[in-house]
């Protein structure tokens, strides 16, 4: 027998089961649920690092859009930001509305929340013994700090540490690496969730 058989991780299987799992966090409330209120509360976290998102309560409500937005909005602010191409102001939240920098959130936070739907579903509807709580939120941590791409090295001036090109180019890895984790991770927690027995 060789190694490669031997050790078949059974990808086909695997890609099924994670599509099967993924389905059933959508069809139960319970998950959905969860899944939600993590990928909201995961953007909101994800937009507030990278300097999108600010609460202002004494702005007056308003929207200012840039002069040719679309030439904008593909500008870089760093090296995995993009620039903003209006202001909106709701007299309670600011945010600078960066298409980009919103659908790499709006990736993340929805990741993170089957993550967590799935984690969840896992817990209450387990396969086999031995899922722990936070495997999905352990994988999403990556993917949040890479909001430190664009604020980190303002971040290490402000605290008197010389920022090094080692430094910069591992801050430029965090976002690609939280995204293979978080898919790595719900390919892990879709195999720990009984889905022949789960109710919808």
């Amino acid at each position: 027998m060789s190694t490669w058989t031997k050790f078949d991780p059974a990808p086909r299987r695997r890609i099924d089961e994670t599509i099967a799992a993924t389905t059933l966090v959508v069809r139960r409330r319970d998950s959905l649920a969860v899944a939600i209120f993590v990928g909201i509360g995961y953007l909101a976290a994800f937009l507030w690092a990278i300097g999108d998102l600010a609460m202002r309560p004494s702005a007056a409500p308003s929207l200012i859009v840039v002069d040719d937005p679309l030439v904008r909005m593909f500008q870089r602010t760093g090296p995995a930001s993009f620039e903003a191409v209006a202001l909106l102001d709701t007299g309670v939240v600011r945010l600078l509305v960066s298409p980009i920098d919103v659908t790499i959130g709006l990736a993340i936070a929805g990741l993170v929340g089957l993550n967590l739907g799935l984690t969840y579903l896992a817990v209450v509807q387990p396969a086999a013994c031995g899922i722990g709580a936070g495997s999905g939120l352990l994988a999403s941590m990556p993917a949040l700090l890479s909001g430190t791409v664009c604020c980190g090295p303002v971040a290490l001036i402000v605290l008197g540490i010389q920022a090094s090109g080692l430094l910069l180019t591992l801050f430029a890895w965090l976002l690609p690496l939280g995204m293979v984790l978080l898919l790595a991770s719900l390919v892990y927690v879709a195999g720990r969730v009984d889905i022949a027995n789960a109710s919808t």
